[in-house]
């Protein structure tokens, strides 16, 4: 049987490619974005002990309630925008199955979504899957800021959304409140809807706050609001993020995330509940990530790298170009199998092929793995 292909143009994800020559070649594996160390252990025991008092049966479609509250009273407190938890908070199986749902309830046949590049490798498959078109915006290169006025000129009759994403993996830059301003001047008066990507929201550094989408009055009641646990709690293998919104927007959401994956993980979902009640388990999580970005930068300062700024996420880019004339996959290639550590080259986050030697690491690692995988860096 042949099949006609909704993705023809889509290979294997990068990710996946550099993490299976990490394994053959048995290098470090600094290219896929997940943390290798434990999670809280009061986090394990929290699921067990619901999992064991039988918490084991179908959710709520949209999630239980007790945690949509207390991801309504979190988003206030930090936020100052009200979300009401029975109409305009669902849980999902992971941020990408949120951002999938809310591509999928604004783009029809021909519709066209801003997104920026380097732009995360599930946004255009996501458009491109419900008949859009993805129109691609390239950040500014020599600080990947985001440039307004293209952004503006790119929009047609034909744009539906607007995909934006702070802090922006895989650059870590993150929005200021001048980029409020021209996202608001852009589309108080347009029927545009807004798709944040906020899953690491509560890793910012240097003293800086992630300023959410929901903040501005103007764009909160246009907007989906999508966050993740799995960032911030170091579980990215259980799948549970959430999505908040105004309740017209909520309720095709809630239609079609029904038939997508109806309900997710009961037990999980209440052992978060008592977990949020600490402010700390989240607002600590950017401490402890600063340290390991910080760490890192240390430990490869005296490489021929060029170490980029990076103001949130858990990602570092860094420049080769004064070390090889390769392009980026070569690059990653090479130092994979000739150094042992796995990286990701950037130019898979473009739509058509763009090389300005630059990689990028993962540093939610051991300190261990950073200090051993640094020490290779070195001979590069």
């Amino acid at each position: 049987m042949e099949l006609t292909s909704k993705l023809p143009g889509v290979s294997t994800s990068i990710f996946a490619i550099m993490s299976e020559m990490a394994n053959r070649y048995n290098a470090i594996n600094l290219s896929q974005g997940f943390p290798d160390f434990d999670l809280n252990p009061e986090l394990i025991e929290l699921v067990n002990h619901y999992m064991k008092k039988g918490f084991n049966q179908y959710a709520p479609m949209p999630g239980i309630l007790e945690l949509r509250k207390s991801i309504s009273e979190k988003i206030l407190n930090l936020y100052s925008h009200f979300y009401n938890p029975e109409s305009e908070i669902t849980i999902t199986a992971g941020a990408t199955q949120a951002l999938y749902t809310a591509i999928s309830v604004v783009v029809n046949s021909g519709d066209e979504v801003i997104m920026f590049e380097p732009v995360y490798d599930s946004y255009a498959p996501s458009v491109l899957v419900n008949g859009g078109k993805p129109v691609f915006v390239k950040l500014n290169q020599s600080d990947y800021s985001i440039p307004w006025d293209e952004v503006e000129n790119k929009i047609t009759e034909k744009t539906k959304a607007i995909i934006i994403n702070s802090p922006h993996n895989p650059t870590g830059k993150v929005i200021n409140q001048e980029d409020i301003i021209c996202l608001e001047n852009i589309l108080k008066e347009k029927d545009i809807v807004l798709i944040s990507d906020e899953v690491y929201e509560h890793i910012v550094f240097d003293s800086k706050r992630h300023i959410s989408i929901c903040e501005s009055e103007i764009l909160s009641e246009k907007s989906f609001i999508i966050s993740s646990f799995g960032k911030t709690f170091h579980t990215t293998g259980w799948k549970i993020g959430y999505c908040a919104a105004p309740e017209y927007l909520t309720k095709e959401f809630r239609k079609l995330h029904q038939f997508i994956v109806f309900a997710v993980n009961t037990p999980i979902q209440y052992a978060y509940v008592d977990f949020l009640k600490n402010p700390g388990n989240y607002l600590l999580v950017n401490k402890f990530y600063q340290q390991k970005r910080d760490y890192f930068r240390n430990k490869i300062k005296d490489s021929r790298f060029r170490i980029l700024d990076t103001e949130g996420t858990y990602f570092q880019l860094l420049d080769y170009s004064s070390i090889s004339e390769k392009n980026d996959f070569e690059f990653s290639q090479y130092l994979t199998k000739e150094i042992g550590v796995a990286v990701i080259p950037l130019s898979p986050f473009y739509n058509s092929y763009y090389n300005d030697k630059i990689i990028r690491i993962c540093f939610a690692k051991r300190d261990e793995i950073l200090n051993e995988a640094s020490e290779k860096l070195l001979k590069a």
